[in-house]
């Protein structure tokens, strides 16, 4: 009621480098104010945000230090369902340092979080809240992911959900964070330049589905002759009806790439082809 209110976060995070650079999740310093960093030796120090990348839940900040110890960073394409797993973060905020074992559950798991299609690796390590941005490691010590979500609670049929935790696969989060490191944003992921809605219900004369907002000026989608209301029915031969569909599809473009769409418009279906044009120039759309 017209008053100030802080609230305060913690999470986990990886050093990359000695020179001060550290791996995390966007999540977990999305919308800090200041950022705190308590290394495993307890010292404190302020970081800086290099930056963030939402899509791919991946952030970097850096502290003012110098030779730390950066974590061996290992091939996520090489793990397998079975191997060793281990996770270092600090769960609950205030168990920093805390390491638990399992092993990797599968080493690509499709899942949507938060609209975004992702392929994670499984995991059934103990990871809680305060886990996120940490490390998920193999037998070896290497780092092979950065762990970013967990299930927990019971299923809508009374089922109790144990040991499933995911992380971002490392050679996924490296090829982000070298970007953030460079460029302070992704600047090669392919986009359509559109902005967009979900339908999830019928509503008025509207079907189901994901639906056109809008174009970002100079956009593929623009110059495809796209509009705001067109639903976007398939992409490449794709069914489509969420946006996670759609990041799944792009997941596998580059820029420059062409992506056919069958989009809907005033109650007929057409073929588009659109060229994807890059993120760093389209910004807050698909």
């Amino acid at each position: 009621f017209g008053g100030t209110y802080t609230s305060q976060a913690a999470g986990s995070g990886v050093i990359i480098s000695k020179d001060g650079y550290i791996i995390t999740n966007n999540h977990v310093v999305e919308g800090a104010n200041t950022i705190t960093v308590t290394t495993y030796d307890n010292k404190e120090y302020s970081a800086t945000l290099v930056g963030t990348d939402e899509t791919s839940d991946i952030a970097v900040i850096k502290i003012d230090a110098s030779d730390l110890t950066a974590a061996t960073v290992g091939d996520s394409s090489k793990i397998e369902a079975g191997d060793t797993a281990v996770v270092i973060g600090n769960p609950l905020g205030t168990l920093g340092g805390t390491v638990t074992d399992g092993i990797i559950s599968s080493p690509s798991r499709e899942m949507v979080i938060n609209n975004q299609s992702m392929e994670l690796i499984q995991t059934n390590a103990e990871i809680n809240s305060g886990n996120s941005g940490g490390g998920l490691f193999d037998g070896n010590g290497n780092l092979i992911g950065i762990v970013n979500a967990k299930d927990s609670g019971t299923t809508s049929s009374g089922t109790v959900i144990e040991g499933i935790g995911f992380a971002i696969p490392i050679n996924t989060a490296m090829d982000v964070a070298n970007e953030l490191m460079q460029y302070g944003e992704v600047i090669d992921r392919p986009t359509l330049g559109v902005y967009l809605q979900e339908v999830s219900s019928s509503y008025y004369n509207y079907t189901p589905g994901l639906y056109i907002t809008g174009t970002a000026d100079g956009s593929g989608a623009e110059k495809a002759g796209l509009r705001a209301y067109d639903r976007i029915v398939s992409a490449d031969g794709e069914e489509i009806d969420a946006q996670s569909d759609l990041t799944k599809v792009l997941r596998n473009k580059k820029v420059g790439d062409t992506i056919s769409l069958t989009i809907e418009r005033n109650g007929k279906q057409m073929d588009v082809q659109v060229t994807l044009g890059s993120s760093s120039s389209v910004k807050s759309s698909e």
